[in-house]
């Protein structure tokens, strides 16, 4: 496959069978909402300025309701309400860590349902959205690579997820007015259940209207794209979407990575390391994201930090280091805290930060690597997963 060769998975881009009805506005780019008034009558010369009164009444104000947009004339409002509809992902239940982490299940088209986990610190709250119901990758320190890939989910399902949290925070201001609280959702990272970069086209889409500025308005900065390593779409992250980066590198050789994350495979770490090298933004001295799971007896020895830092050398980076989150049948165990704290030590002399993850939401099955649908919790087996992951 050549470097330039598009690898969505498009088969698995949309539900099988399209509903039937009005058009959802959630989701479509300001030219597809354009294009959508224009076909149902709105005139062309005033279509770009009822998209952005539409867009800010949906995405800075958290209106669903066509009779709320009071700038437009009733009969507008009238038609936008028999043609199109503003619909996010349904809430089935919330769940609050007594941390205060907060797990969403939401359904989507055709009943699918997917994790979205909400993250409180202090002065900031991070969303961890899901691109896919399931996923392909089969990572096997994952409990979401243990469900299989049903199908990406569209650009309005993956927006929607921080729409419904928003809800939930109580973060849309008054329609008129602009909030001077501190944001409560002020991050974004697509590290919840699926690999983003197999749905590239939605995943862009979502996330430049999180960052158009006259609707959620977040910064580039504050939204990070996780990847295990879809090498020929790297470049096209930083050209077409401008977050930030981060890997689920987790291993050191070819030998364990193959194991822990098996699309090492088909891009194995030089293939993968060349491409985070070459990466647009690193010439700027943006920092790539290393995300490393402390596996006990796996990959965290002294050799294993050496050699991190040995192919690293020369990446502006930080290094996350992840202690395990255990799951029902996981074939690993975490790293004690001493090795976890010797293996950061040695990162941290070679000159890079390696702070140590705190785990969030254990107790509500939302900490990094425990998302799973709760329709897809056939459990395997211990003995099936050891197998799987070639132990």
């Amino acid at each position: 496959m050549s470097a330039t060769a598009p690898i969505t998975q498009d088969v698995m881009t949309i539900p099988r069978k399209q509903a039937e009805g009005p058009m959802n506005l959630v989701g479509l780019t300001r030219d597809a909402m354009r294009a959508a008034l224009i076909a149902e009558g709105t005139p062309e010369k005033q279509a770009k300025m009822r998209v952005g009164q539409i867009w800010q009444w949906i995405y800075q104000w958290g209106t669903r309701d066509f009779a709320d947009m009071t700038n437009l004339s009733k009969a507008f409002r009238a038609e936008l309400a028999e043609k199109f509809v503003i619909e996010v992902p349904e809430v089935v239940t919330k769940q609050v860590s007594e941390d205060g982490t907060r797990k969403y299940l939401v359904r989507i088209a055709g009943g699918h349902e997917v994790e979205v986990v909400y993250i409180p610190e202090e002065g900031r709250g991070t969303l961890c959205v899901s691109s896919q119901v399931g996923c392909t990758l089969t990572c096997s320190f994952c409990h979401t690579g243990t469900q299989k890939l049903v199908r990406n989910l569209t650009a309005a399902e993956i927006i929607g997820q921080v729409m419904v949290a928003r809800d939930d925070l109580g973060e849309w201001p008054v329609p008129g007015t602009i909030s001077e609280a501190p944001r409560l959702l002020s991050n974004i990272v697509l590290m919840g259940m699926g690999e983003p970069l197999y749905n590239f086209e939605n995943v862009r889409d979502a996330m430049k209207i999180a960052m158009d500025p006259e609707g959620i308005q977040l910064s580039r900065r504050r939204i990070t794209l996780s990847t295990s390593g879809v090498v020929p779409e790297i470049a096209r992250t930083a050209e077409e979407i401008g977050c930030q980066l981060a890997v689920s590198f987790h291993a050191t050789t070819d030998e364990v990575r193959n194991n822990l994350v098996p699309i090492n495979k088909r891009w194995n770490i030089a293939e993968l390391i060349e491409a985070l090298r070459a990466y647009p933004r690193v010439s700027n001295s943006e920092r790539i994201t290393f995300e490393y799971v402390m596996l006990d007896g796996v990959n965290d020895s002294d050799a294993d930090a050496y050699r991190l830092v040995e192919l690293i050398r020369g990446i502006p980076a930080k290094i996350n280091l992840i202690p395990f989150n255990e799951w029902p049948g996981a074939p690993y165990k975490r790293s004690s805290n001493n090795r976890i704290r010797a293996f950061s030590e040695i990162v941290y002399q070679a000159g890079y930060a390696s702070p140590v993850r705190k785990p969030r939401g254990e107790d509500i099955m939302a900490a990094c690597g425990q998302l799973k649908s709760a329709t897809e919790r056939e459990r395997k087996s211990r003995k099936q997963i050891e197998a799987d992951a070639g132990m």
